[in-house]
């Protein structure tokens, strides 16, 4: 399992399954992916691979590609260092081209909008320690966007077929002691959704595939598929976590944060018409790594290390910009290209097309805690390269 070094045997069950999930739009002339997976990210040699696929079977170029992992901890770790990771992110990697070719041979006429709610499922988790210095903690005064943000499609009757969700907030509910597979507050929220419009109206003609399906589906009937995505959540946890394996709150979180989707969905005005553009570009910092192990001290030392690549992925869907970024961003780096962006919705992605690691704004680097220990980069570079390498994607636009 990824997500805890201190986790020292493998996952014992599945408490619930994990998906990949995918949305195709086409206006006729521009085709573009959306794809998400209930894992902790997307390594960097698997993008190059899924990409690749993608483009080569379903004819959907790599600028055209969101890919985003939803940062789960109690999921599988993904990569080559051992011969079941291989095998199992082959599996994955051939399931998200497998839900992008069904999600396109699903298309149909739609409709589209977006909307915005609150929830108060975060937290800004950089808290000063009685001690001194920062570390994880509970930081209610920290910086912390509590946006909900919706993208609604439906036929022309209507009736929804997919959502695309995005909230800024680690997908951790479940800590360091469970042992049982999960999509956790994502898989949740997602369910939540899904369950929600589940046999309504008429059967989905959506998006992807599921691995397999839920045994609450087979009765329930058919309905949209949910896409969620994690925003800015560098610096934010959820707003409580469980202990040990009792999955009540993972729950209930993922009730809140799903019922706020379907109160923003009601409201949402939708539009037969849409631009459609993609494109992507790598912007490349200094990188260091610090001296000896992660965890709190007076006395950190760095040194250099090698420079490190942050994929940025434009999705413009009319005049609603996705911005997505290979790594783990903070709150106000997000804030920043909000206030950049000539859009009215510009909407971050982050775990996005590759993995860069953390990615904290300049500001942060004073206060050192655990994801300025553990971050690749440098200071003084990221934060700019990101606001100014998304704000040439829009003004190519």
């Amino acid at each position: 399992m990824s997500g805890y070094g201190n986790r020292t045997q493998g996952f014992k069950g599945i408490h619930d399954h994990i998906y990949v999930r995918a949305i195709v739009l086409d206006n006729g002339t521009t085709q573009v992916a959306l794809v998400a997976w209930e894992l902790i990210f997307v390594p960097d040699a698997v993008w190059e691979d899924v990409s690749r696929q993608i483009s080569n079977e379903a004819g959907i170029p790599r600028e055209n590609l969101l890919l985003a992992a939803v940062h789960d901890h109690g999921a599988p770790s993904l990569g080559s260092a051992t011969p079941g990771t291989a095998e199992y992110t082959k599996t994955v990697q051939a399931a998200a081209v497998e839900a992008v070719r069904l999600a396109k041979a699903r298309l149909q006429p739609a409709r589209f909008g977006i909307g915005t709610g609150t929830a108060y499922v975060n937290i800004n988790r950089r808290e000063r320690m009685p001690a001194g210095g920062w570390w994880l903690g509970y930081n209610e005064s920290g910086p912390s966007n509590k946006t909900v943000t919706v993208l609604r499609f439906e036929d022309m009757s209507g009736v929804p077929i997919a959502f695309f969700i995005n909230y800024p907030v680690h997908v951790v509910v479940m800590g360091p002691e469970n042992y049982q597979i999960t999509g956790d507050l994502a898989g949740a929220t997602s369910r939540f959704v899904e369950q929600h419009y589940a046999g309504k109206d008429r059967p989905r003609s959506d998006a992807g595939p599921r691995l397999r399906p839920r045994p609450e589906e087979k009765s329930a009937g058919e309905g949209p598929v949910a896409v969620w995505t994690s925003g800015a959540a560098g610096d934010q946890n959820p707003v409580s976590m469980a202990s040990g394996e009792d999955f009540t709150l993972v729950d209930a979180l993922g009730k809140m944060l799903g019922e706020e989707v379907v109160r923003v969905s009601a409201g949402v005005k939708t539009s037969p018409q849409a631009r459609l553009w993609g494109a992507q570009q790598v912007a490349t910092c200094p990188g260091r790594r610090i001296e000896g192990s992660v965890r709190p001290s007076t006395d950190y030392r760095f040194t250099d290390s090698d420079p490190v690549n942050i994929r940025l992925g434009l999705v413009m869907i009319d005049k609603i910009a996705l911005a997505g970024v290979s790594g783990e961003v903070f709150t106000l780096i997000h804030e920043r290209l909000k206030k950049d962006s000539p859009f009215p919705f510009t909407i971050m992605v982050t775990h996005a097309n590759g993995s860069s690691g953390y990615i904290p704004d300049d500001a942060a680097y004073d206060q050192i805690s655990y994801e300025i220990v553990a971050s690749r980069l440098k200071p003084g570079c990221a934060e700019s390269a990101i606001v100014n390498g998304l704000r040439e994607l829009m003004r190519r636009y």
